[in-house]
């Protein structure tokens, strides 16, 4: 989830990214996976974006991955296969902290071969190149501070002062999606106030998982129960899952408990369960 929270800032801030990580504001677009090559090709928490001259790649990563650098690779032999006049930047930011070797390994080698990319730990970054424009906040708490909850305090007080409903909403839920790697879910839900994130695509995306979860759950328990009774037990539990699914991904967003138990008719004490055993 982290990754492609990562990933739908990227797509939907791409000038801020470009920012960033180019030094200027171009206007990006992207590109699809599927125009470099025939075969199929990993799409999770892979981002590439294009302009006239050059070719952003941005991979976002919870956790070090031994398969990066040739993977980096791959892509760039890909991209250039396609579009070889174009210049390409090839970025892996790392979101987590970690004493892992694997995040400092920024080429790939081998007899006659070798191939550099960039490297960015947010946890070595500094905090105030996140507060410059909106598309960045909520990377911001991850960022190289002693006080994310000092930090996940300025960021919220710049996303309440947005105008547009649907920038906001966006930002809100995915800093509190990404802050959950740093911070304590009661010290989100204390300073990231839930409904301001309904309306989020990302918001809505979490219930529509929790629901289609709970629903395959219940409904792989209910086939294997071949009596009539089985069935209308697994029915039950089905719906029972499918409920908790919600409740959970609802949870991770801070909303209070008190309101996801009016939305999915939970009992308090099987909301204080659930929460108990994350």
């Amino acid at each position: 989830m982290f990754d492609n929270i990562c990933k739908f800032l990227a797509e939907n801030f791409s000038t801020d990214f470009a920012t960033w990580l180019l030094g200027e504001p171009i206007t990006l677009t992207e590109l699809s996976p599927q125009e470099l090559s025939l075969e199929p090709i990993r799409a999770d928490a892979l981002l590439l974006l294009q302009s006239a001259q050059n070719v952003l790649h941005l991979e976002f990563q919870t956790q070090a991955n031994a398969e990066i650098p040739f993977r980096m690779l791959d892509y760039r032999v890909r991209v250039y296969r396609r579009f070889p006049q174009k210049a390409m930047h090839q970025v892996v930011i790392y979101l987590k902290s970690t004493n892992s070797d694997l995040v400092r390994q920024n080429t790939f080698t081998i007899p006659q071969t070798r191939h550099e990319f960039q490297v960015i730990r947010l946890w070595e970054q500094p905090t105030e190149i996140f507060l410059r424009t909106p598309g960045l906040l909520p990377l911001a708490v991850l960022s190289s501070t002693v006080e994310p909850e000092s930090v996940l305090t300025n960021v919220v007080r710049q996303i309440n002062n947005m105008t547009e409903l649907r920038t906001q909403s966006n930002l809100a839920a995915s800093t509190a999606i990404l802050a959950g790697l740093v911070l304590d879910k009661e010290v989100i839900r204390k300073i990231i106030r839930s409904d301001i994130m309904r309306e989020s695509v990302i918001y809505q995306e979490i219930l529509e998982e929790g629901k289609a979860e709970g629903k395959a759950e219940g409904k792989a328990e209910g086939k294997a129960e071949g009596k009539a009774e089985g069935k209308a037990e697994g029915k039950a539990e089905g719906k029972a899952e499918a409920l908790l699914g919600v409740a959970k991904n609802l949870i991770n967003t801070g909303m209070p408990l008190e309101q996801i138990a009016t939305i999915t008719g939970l009992s308090m004490e099987q909301l204080q369960a659930e929460l108990g055993s994350d």
